[in-house]
């Protein structure tokens, strides 16, 4: 039989955290962002639950070309543009939208030969500091842009770096309209954190990211179930072997874990080659049969060790859930496992190894 790990992508979960999404901004159009393979999850598996969205936002040209592959005939926006001329051919072939970020990427597009117009999003560096034209700079390279026959409509767009936290986003705000008031076009301003913590901000376009695959964007000052999220991912896995543990007896490399009591633990098929990260330590939640405790020792390549003084019934067949949803409803936040780890729910999710198995939870 294969290696007792799986993953499963619950499609029921996506549907509920788009409408989560979707209450907290009732006027925006909603781009589902599905950057980094879905988060982890695969565009191909996460697509059921998503399409539902006004448009799909990503990075790179193969997961636009997977996205149009699945049917989608709405919108698809590249979140960080072409990265060089020829890709602009594709964008006019399959009719995708894109971001504009630097001069070149204007260059690029003075020189293209295309009968369709593009439409893009063309972005201001409001304080994030990575992509985008500074305030100043910004309603130059709209005129540009807006000069050129190979443009249709314009819209603007900027990203907050701060929405998560007590900074906040006023700062930001301020110097995007400061300098787009009185340019047409809609707006695209408010990712997951914006969308949840801001949800009065005006926004044509919001941009949940992390909101919709069920991790809180502001963790750990609010959880998932405090924006009433549901969790779109269940990592588990089984016991295949059990130890009884005497006073004094430690578990796994360097002996980081001394029994101060007996003790008896399960054996864990899962280990950071998994994907499971290596930064967790001894006290880092997990579920086993739906009922919560702790894992004890390292974690090794491709073993984990926990502790079963509250699961005096488990054995080698029991299931065991690092992070998602146990069967009997029990939940365990992938943001929980990451802070253990010092890590966030984001890289966990898309850290998930490719030797770890995928199942689809279709709705019924």
């Amino acid at each position: 039989m294969p290696r007792p790990i799986l993953a499963t992508v619950h499609t029921e979960a996506f549907l509920h955290n788009l409408e989560r999404v979707r209450q907290s901004v009732a006027d925006s159009r909603v781009w589902a962002v599905v950057k980094a393979n879905a988060y982890g999850h695969g565009i191909e598996r996460a697509f059921e639950g998503l399409r539902g969205a006004d448009g799909f936002s990503l990075l790179d040209l193969n997961e636009a070309e997977r996205v149009r592959a699945l049917g989608w005939r709405g919108p698809v926006l590249l979140l960080e543009g072409v990265f060089e001329p020829r890709d602009l051919e594709l964008c006019s072939r399959l009719g995708l939208w894109h971001t504009v970020h630097c001069s070149e990427q204007i260059d690029m597009l003075s020189a293209h030969k295309t009968q369709v117009p593009h439409r893009v999003f063309l972005k201001m560096n409001s304080g994030m500091n990575r992509l985008g034209f500074a305030p100043q700079s910004y309603r130059t390279a709209w005129t540009r842009l807006n000069a050129l026959p190979q443009v249709d409509e314009i819209s603007l767009i900027t990203h907050f770096s701060d929405a998560d936290g007590p900074k906040g986003v006023d700062e930001q705000v301020k110097v995007f309209q400061a300098a787009t008031e009185d340019l047409p076009g809609e707006r695209s301003i408010s990712n997951s954190a914006a969308t949840l913590r801001h949800p009065g901000l005006k926004s044509d376009w919001v941009r949940p990211g992390i909101a919709v695959y069920g991790s809180a964007p502001d963790y750990p000052e609010h959880d998932a179930a405090h924006w009433g999220l549901q969790p779109a991912m269940t990592l588990s896995a089984k016991i295949i072997a059990t130890q009884d543990l005497r006073t004094g007896d430690t578990v796994g490399y360097g002996s980081s874990f001394v029994a101060s009591a007996p003790l008896r633990i399960g054996v864990v098929a899962c280990g950071y080659a998994d994907g499971y990260p290596r930064h967790c330590t001894t006290g880092t939640p997990v579920l086993v049969n739906g009922v919560r405790t702790r894992l004890v020792g390292r974690v090794s390549m491709d073993m984990i060790t926990v502790d079963l003084s509250h699961v005096p019934q488990a054995t080698v067949g029991t299931e065991v859930t690092l992070w998602g949803r146990a069967r009997n409803g029990a939940s365990l936040s992938i943001d929980e496992v990451a802070k253990a780890a010092g890590t966030v729910g984001y890289e966990l999710m898309c850290a998930v190894a490719p030797r770890v198995p995928v199942v689809v939870d279709a709705v019924c």
